[in-house]
């Protein structure tokens, strides 16, 4: 890429001129001929300005999970690493507030905040009584005040539910996670478990035997509901599974191999995430990818929108996850 220096002694001009002209300073007077000349030699010699970001202070990230949440799901682990990535990339002064911390903690000045996790409505009213700029990930908590960019995972069921429809399976199983709601203080289904209930109700072939829940959505959840999915059903073991994340989709494949269960010409398993061990495990796992960074570049960007730009507008992004076909699925 050609610099100022270059773009200069080609147009015949001072580097002090030509910067300025190049930066559109105001203040500088010279002919339009003058002008013209250094931005045809720029154009010439493909010269980009480079752009400096404006500094963005008092950002936070929330992350809403707990310690032992974000070490059993590197999702979102992955998550808070990339947010801390491209907040440096884009001249963000962020800090880092997890749920140990307590709402309270969250300074009253911040310009405003990207969060990920569960939220009580108390601690969406004390976000709400700070800032107006503000953007979730993974969720749409409070739809009416703040962005959120999360993938489809309504979509995704329906997908993996029709895909294996197709392989010729009407036998399948469900084995998934369940959330913690702080209102009430009980479990909460997953929009993944509903939506498969749903779809696959509509399509007459739900049996609630094959759902099998728990909450959390960690290996060793997705080895235990499994292994009692085995002892439960024996013989009659459905000839797919969903799974509500890659994380539970690797322990249902360990208790399947313990159990001498071949996959997938007996069971055929489907995750979701497409988290780095995913390609390795035996066999490989046939999962959706989520595009992290394209999430995280997409959540930055609406905060900037807002703190920027005073975009008022509320707005609710979904991207739609790409399906990965390995061996853990016919």
């Amino acid at each position: 890429m050609a610099t100022i220096k270059e773009v200069a002694k080609q147009s015949g001009y001072s580097i002090t001129t030509v910067s300025r002209v190049l930066n559109n300073d105001p203040n500088l007077s010279v002919s339009n001929e003058t002008r013209d000349k250094i931005y045809e030699v720029a154009d010439k010699l493909q010269y980009k300005k480079k752009t400096v970001n404006q500094l963005v202070k008092n950002i936070v990230f929330l992350s809403w999970l707990t310690d032992k949440e974000e070490l059993e799901d590197v999702y979102f682990k992955s998550m808070r690493l990339e947010i801390e990535k491209l907040a440096k990339k884009k001249n963000i002064e962020l800090t880092t507030y997890k749920i140990t911390d307590g709402i309270s903690a969250i300074p009253e000045n911040i310009e405003g905040f990207i969060a990920v996790g569960t939220f009580s409505d108390r601690e969406l009213e004390y976000l709400r009584n700070i800032t107006s700029n503000g953007v979730f990930i993974d969720a749409t908590p409070d739809p009416e005040h703040y962005d959120s960019v999360r993938p489809d995972l309504s979509q995704v069921t329906k997908k993996t539910i029709d895909m294996l429809i197709d392989k010729g399976h009407t036998e399948i199983g469900f084995i998934g996670g369940t959330y913690h709601n702080p209102n009430t203080d009980e479990d909460e289904s997953d929009i993944r478990e509903r939506v498969f209930r749903r779809y696959m109700d509509g399509k007459g072939i739900l049996k609630e035997e094959y759902i099998f829940i728990h909450r959390g959505f960690s290996v060793d959840n997705g080895y235990q509901l499994m292994k009692r999915a085995i002892e439960e059903l024996g013989d009659n073991l459905p000839t797919a599974f969903f799974t509500a994340a890659d994380p539970i989709a690797v322990g249902c494949l360990q208790a399947l191999n313990e159990s001498g269960i071949a996959i997938p010409s007996r069971v055929s398993v489907v995750g979701i995430n497409n988290i780095s061990v995913a390609k390795y495990v035996s066999p490989p796992l046939t999962t959706f990818d989520i595009d992290m960074e394209e999430m995280c570049k997409n959540a930055i960007d609406l905060l900037l929108e807002r703190v920027i730009e005073k975009r008022t507008i509320v707005k609710t992004l979904y991207l739609r996850p790409e399906l990965v076909i390995r061996k853990s699925t016919n």
